[in-house]
């Protein structure tokens, strides 16, 4: 990216960091992190590490007085994240997390949809994140998937959940789940739910946002009008036909990991608030708490205490 410099490569595989400097010839690489952090010159760290290493590995980078973007989930539990952010202030560094999907360019369009107020309040917001793919020994589904869409209708509605219910099966696996099925409660009585799997054969990555007016869908999966906007039109005799009338905006090929960086980098060198800051990143954790809870208890309704923005 234009304006930064690749310098260091932390990876405690020998040979995936063999790997990684044939693609960055000019960097250097380490298996521990501390003798990157303890270089002066370094500014930013990404941390792209497993979830359990999150805490530990952004609260060096921080206490080096780096600035620092954690991927999702920002640490394993709340007060974890609530530690990192207390060091980022401290620190006077900026403090973002990885919740991709709210950079992909699809959402400044869905996001629109809800605020115009043209088709009415939102009923529900149902998304499916599933594929078969690699099962992961170090997190279930919940961990791995579930921040993105909770993120993601966090950022549409403008609230965060009051409560959440879980359900889950360990189909494959023993300890960890592989399928789950999440309802999210919202301020003002809208719902979200979604669906996650490591187990079904088609690929889906899928957001629908359901208005009293219209529906809005989001399929990442086309290659063409990812977004699509059903309209509620009033037929012959006053009768009226949900989708009758299909608008398909045009949306720019932006890739969603650049534009993350790019918009991370911007913070740093301006000092305006990130899109995705640290404390959004506690408050997707306080969620993911409260499912796992849910999980645990059958599937009963949690409690989700957020403070607000």
């Amino acid at each position: 990216m234009p304006g930064v410099r690749l310098d260091w490569i932390v990876d405690p595989d020998p040979e995936r960091r063999a790997e990684a400097l044939l693609l960055a010839p000019g960097a250097r690489a380490t298996g521990d992190e501390r003798e990157a952090f303890g270089d002066p010159r370094l500014d930013v760290v990404v941390v792209s590490s497993p979830s359990p290493t999150h805490a530990p590995v952004a609260s060096a980078a921080l206490e080096a007085g780096k600035h620092v973007l954690v991927e999702k989930p920002l640490a394993p539990t709340s007060e974890e994240a609530e530690d990192l952010v207390r060091r980022a202030r401290r620190a006077k560094r900026l403090l973002s997390v990885g919740h991709l999907l709210l950079y992909h360019p699809a959402m400044a369009h869905l996001r629109r949809f809800v605020t115009a107020g043209r088709h009415g309040p939102v009923l529900y917001v149902y998304g499916q994140r599933s594929n078969i793919g690699r099962l992961r020994d170090d997190e279930g589904a919940l961990i791995s998937l579930a921040p993105h869409d909770i993120s993601v209708m966090a950022h549409l509605l403008g609230v965060w959940p009051v409560s959440v219910t879980a359900h889950a099966r360990r189909c494959v696996q023993r300890q960890l789940e592989d399928i789950v099925f999440l309802t999210l409660k919202f301020p003002g009585g809208a719902l979200g739910q979604v669906h996650f799997s490591w187990l079904e054969p088609i690929k889906v990555r899928r957001i629908s946002v359901v208005a009293r007016e219209g529906m809005a869908v989001f399929d990442d999966m086309l290659p063409e009008e990812k977004v699509r906007v059903h309209a509620v039109v009033t037929g012959p005799g006053g009768k009226r036909q949900p989708g009758a009338r299909v608008l398909a905006p045009k949306i720019k090929p932006i890739e969603p990991l650049k534009a993350e960086l790019g918009a991370f980098l911007a913070s740093v060198r301006t000092g305006k608030p990130s899109l995705t800051p640290g404390e959004d990143g506690v408050r997707v954790v306080k969620v993911l708490e409260a499912a796992q809870a849910s999980l645990l208890a059958d599937g009963r309704e949690m409690p989700v205490t957020i403070r607000a923005r």
